[in-house]
């Protein structure tokens, strides 16, 4: 992949080698954003997984303290007697088989998180081919199957997140804007980390993070020294 001519600059400007503290990492990416617009920054885990056994998938969600900086739009499949309580709840979009008859007719997904009650499965479960490869299909153990529509749209828009592994057994989870202080990206971090270490998979053998790498969207990537996970994650306590 060819990079331009700031992210080359970016990059050149510390040792890539270097697995930096927390701190001193997100401080680094915050610093190396290159672009005009406010940048997401995300960090990458590489985690002592096979992803092919099903028993070692890691999956869910965590409340970031600070938030992702970003607007969440939250789409609600849920029947009439649940409408009201997701639209206080502040979600975006709010329907039972008629939206997933619109979806299925072409209506543009423009929702970041989906939420359904149990007794809408047997229909969202429809829209499978075209909420799963997008990441959207609800899904109980990521809090997005309930029947608490209302304290679930809450959530996501106050700055709950859903995290998977990818085919690799790496984690792309973003943790805020390159505008957030530093503080608030290190307690967001230390709080996404302690989740993914919590919920390590009972047949992980060995070591299971093995790698950690921040970067804004269009900057260089800042490995993490994993040997300093403890310190981390114990400012999420």
């Amino acid at each position: 992949m060819k990079h331009g001519k700031k992210y080359r600059e970016a990059a050149s400007s510390y040792d890539q080698q270097t697995r930096y503290p927390a701190r001193d990492a997100l401080q680094l990416v915050k610093s190396l954003a290159p672009a005009k617009f406010d940048e997401t920054v995300e960090v990458v885990y590489n985690l002592g997984i096979d992803p092919r056994n099903a028993d070692q998938l890691v999956r869910g969600t965590v409340s970031l303290p600070n938030g992702t900086g970003k607007d969440v739009r939250v789409a609600v499949f849920c029947p009439p007697d649940k409408e009201k309580e997701a639209e206080e709840a502040g979600a975006d979009l709010v329907g039972g088989k008629e939206l997933v008859e619109a979806i299925q007719g072409g209506r543009d997904l423009d929702f970041d998180v989906a939420i359904a009650t149990p007794d809408m499965m047997s229909e969202v479960g429809k829209l499978g081919r075209l909420l799963g490869p997008r990441g959207l299909m609800p899904n109980p153990k990521a809090g997005t199957v309930t029947a608490d529509v209302g304290k679930a749209v809450g959530e996501f828009k106050a700055g709950r997140i859903e995290y998977r592994n990818d085919r690799y057994g790496n984690v792309h989870v973003p943790v805020g804007k390159a505008s957030f202080e530093v503080d608030d990206l290190v307690k967001n971090l230390a709080a996404l980390t302690a989740e993914i270490v919590r919920n390590r998979p009972a047949g992980s053998k060995g070591r299971y993070l093995r790698g950690m790498t921040v970067s804004s969207t269009m900057g260089p990537g800042v490995k993490v020294d994993t040997g300093r996970v403890e310190e981390l994650t114990a400012l999420a306590h």
